[in-house]
């Protein structure tokens, strides 16, 4: 293989591993959720856009981008706190559909009060870290790319910890496994479904920090929600390191896909290269990478 592509594909793969890095963080979200309800949370793209205009409006009213940020992460963890109060709390012990269906009208209401309150227009998110990129060989790393893979790595490293080692980990993976007998074993099941929407909150405030700075914020970023989802169906709805891999695999196949498909067939390819993968998944391992095999007596 000629020089000029062998950079070519390192480039590519570069940038995919760090696109999979902050997919990864949004999925996180994702598998919070799974793992203390045992339900998908489909709004959860629209709570990383809710957190991105929360942050942008904070910018605009003259604050730092810190601040900004700080203030992001506490409105989504008393949004979390307020919607499991208000809208979740009463289906404990309902099917998990009710909850699932719950979580998709929560999707639109979100969209429709952020447009309401920020407006439809598309605001930026200015990180303090410069525009200079950093060049490793032929490898150019944008300075906000690389700030969002580490606060992604930092993250899921500290909620794995969380979920093996602490006993509030633990206890809300009990929940998620049968919340009847969490119950009778003495946990607090509401307790923790709380705090389990309130660490998506955390996670996903992050998100559209980095995200926003990156992209910009409008109604459009909650699309990135769309985009994660095979990557938690490749690595396993209830594992976190499969949220990483997953992330990991859709980064790099989206750019391969861009920028060996695209000149042949137009471009587009690395917006459904993400889903064929998953399709191909859950025909061979329904369950995912990384995820745990349920067998259920009929």
């Amino acid at each position: 293989m000629p020089e000029f592509e062998w950079q070519f594909t390192l480039v590519l793969l570069t940038n995919g591993v760090m696109i999979g890095l902050m997919y990864a963080l949004i999925a996180l979200g994702f598998v919070l959720i799974y793992k203390a309800t045992d339900a998908i949370n489909f709004a959860q793209g629209e709570f990383v856009m809710f957190a991105g205009f929360i942050a942008a409006a904070a910018a605009l009213a003259g604050l730092s981008f810190w601040v900004s940020a700080a203030i992001a992460i506490a409105g989504m963890v008393a949004l979390g706190f307020g919607l499991e109060r208000i809208v979740l709390r009463p289906l404990i012990g309902r099917p998990v559909i009710a909850v699932v269906m719950a979580t998709i009208g929560l999707a639109a209401v979100l969209r429709g009060v952020a447009v309401l309150a920020f407006g439809a227009g598309t605001k930026a998110i200015v990180m303090p870290v410069g525009d200079t990129p950093l060049f490793v060989g032929p490898v150019m790393l944008p300075p906000v790319q690389l700030v969002g893979a580490g606060v992604s790595i930092l993250f899921l490293a500290g909620f794995t910890w969380f979920f093996l080692k602490s006993r509030t980990g633990v206890a809300m993976r009990a929940v998620a496994d049968n919340q009847q007998v969490a119950m009778a074993m003495g946990i607090n099941v509401r307790r923790y479904f709380a705090l389990a929407w309130a660490m998506a909150g955390v996670v996903s405030a992050l998100g559209g920090v980095v995200w926003g700075a990156m992209l910009g914020i409008d109604n459009q970023l909650a699309l990135v929600g769309l985009k994660v989802f095979p990557v938690v169906i490749l690595g396993g709805l209830d594992s976190i390191a499969g949220a990483v891999v997953g992330g990991l695999i859709v980064g790099v196949v989206e750019n391969l896909a861009a920028g060996y498909l695209d000149p042949y067939v137009g471009g587009g390819t690395k917006d459904f290269a993400p889903y064929v993968l998953m399709i191909l998944v859950l025909m061979i391992r329904p369950e995912g990478i990384f995820g745990r095999r349920r067998i259920e007596r009929v």
